[in-house]
């Protein structure tokens, strides 16, 4: 069969790496893919937002199966589109991918299914936000109602960093929007959880901490994720029956009562505060930089568990996992998430190579020539998988400084909260 993942980061290239081993498989093309896709795949400069243009490629090279990675896409409506011309998609179709593309969408099911969340305002103007700031407790979290890949939520620890908040999402910092939340802040730690459904059943896929600041100690601005590790420290037998009953279960029926079906990932973003979960947010995807941190610990082929899943028949399916630990660390352009320099060269990646438990997942890279180019702010993903998470940080450490890229950085302190050195 052939397929085609769309995305061009590190998200998609682990799962081209990761799907390419299955042997039922005989070509994967990435569109537009990145430097490492291109090693494993053929990669096709399409834009992801001209769904004609791609229909007339897939359509062209008889792909019977896409794997959306990257949320943007499923928001815009690409998996409705490609099943009306009888192309099956993995992931969710427009209207239930809003759990992801409207924060208040999701909050008024919360509301209505009694999911514990936090309590929050929605605001439809500045003049209303500012208002509503005079009766409130610091601190607080600011949230854009738009797609702003991880970027667009503020903790706010004053009345004037709330009000930058408010003024950069209505001035349009995360594109156009008419509406934004201000929430409650929520104590405790936070935790990545995720399932794999099929629209009819479902089955967990795994938990990660990920690492939103760009600072050590999980300081600074939020990010797209600097870093993760898997399982998460947090969970037990407990607390994820916890979260199936009061999150997971009536998210979907609400969907169910939608008249929809899910397909694909779906990510939960956990606060969890004396073994009891709270809902963050719903992606509508793997996350990233999760999804490279959990795809290398599978233990079986996830091109058969993701084409049961088109199929209806994820039951049929055993998702097996290898008992090791996970970590990565993002290796960022200097200045991210501002500012940072595009068309980078990167020297002596040939110098640092994967291994069965070494992998390196380019995101924010593409090829010029013989030349690889850091063209984003999140570069290279560098995962490996140990018996300990100290372990698995020293060796990433390790072929970091291999690397030796001076035009960039990382934090040395990814899992500080499971590591006791």
């Amino acid at each position: 069969m052939k397929i085609a993942i769309l995305g061009s980061g590190g998200r998609e290239h682990a799962l081209a790496l990761q799907l390419s081993k299955s042997k039922k498989l005989t070509k994967i093309y990435c569109i537009p893919g990145n430097a490492g896709t291109e090693q494993i795949s053929n990669n096709i400069d399409i834009n992801l937002e001209n769904f004609h243009d791609l229909y007339d490629f897939l359509n062209k090279n008889k792909i019977e199966l896409v794997v959306v990675g990257p949320e943007k896409p499923l928001v815009n409506g690409i998996a409705d589109f490609l099943e009306s011309k009888n192309i099956k998609v993995f992931g969710p179709k427009k209207i239930v991918s809003q759990l992801e593309g409207s924060k208040i969408f999701t909050k008024n099911i919360c509301e209505k299914y009694n999911i514990p969340t936090a309590k929050f305002k929605i605001c439809y103007s500045k003049d209303e936000a500012f208002k509503f700031l005079s009766d409130c407790e610091f601190p607080l979290v600011v949230k854009a109602d738009v797609i702003a890949s991880g970027k667009g939520v503020y903790v706010c620890n004053s009345i004037d960093d709330a009000n930058i908040a408010i003024t950069e999402i209505f001035d349009g910092k995360f594109g156009k929007t008419e509406q934004l939340l201000i929430e409650e802040f929520l104590e405790g730690d936070e935790m990545s959880f995720f399932i794999i459904s099929d629209g009819n059943d479902y089955k967990l896929f795994n938990t990660a901490q990920d690492h939103k600041r760009v600072g050590e100690g999980d300081k600074g601005k939020n990010t797209g994720g600097m870093g993760a590790y898997s399982p998460s420290s947090l969970i037990n037998k407990d607390l994820e029956n916890k979260i199936l009953k009061k999150i997971i279960n009536p998210t979907l029926q609400a969907i169910r009562e939608m008249g929809e079906k899910y397909v694909g990932f779906l990510y939960a973003g956990l606060m969890i505060n004396n073994n009891e979960p709270y809902l963050i947010e719903y992606n509508v995807r793997m996350g990233d930089p999760e999804c490279q941190t959990i795809l290398p610990l599978i233990d079986n082929d996830l091109f058969e568990i993701i084409s049961a899943c088109c199929n209806s028949k994820l039951l049929e399916q055993e998702i097996r996992w290898k008992d090791k630990k996970s970590m990565c660390i993002v290796l960022c352009s200097k200045g991210y998430p501002e500012k940072y320099k595009k068309n980078v060269e990167i020297k002596n990646i040939n110098k640092v190579n994967s291994s069965e438990n070494n992998y390196i997942f380019h995101a924010g890279t593409k090829l010029s020539g013989n030349k690889i180019m850091a063209v984003g702010g999140r570069v290279l993903n560098f995962v490996n998988i140990s018996n300990n998470f100290s372990l698995s940080r020293k060796e990433i450490i390790e072929q970091i400084q291999t690397l030796d890229w001076d035009q960039g950085f990382y934090r040395s302190d990814i899992g500080y909260k499971v590591i006791n050195e």
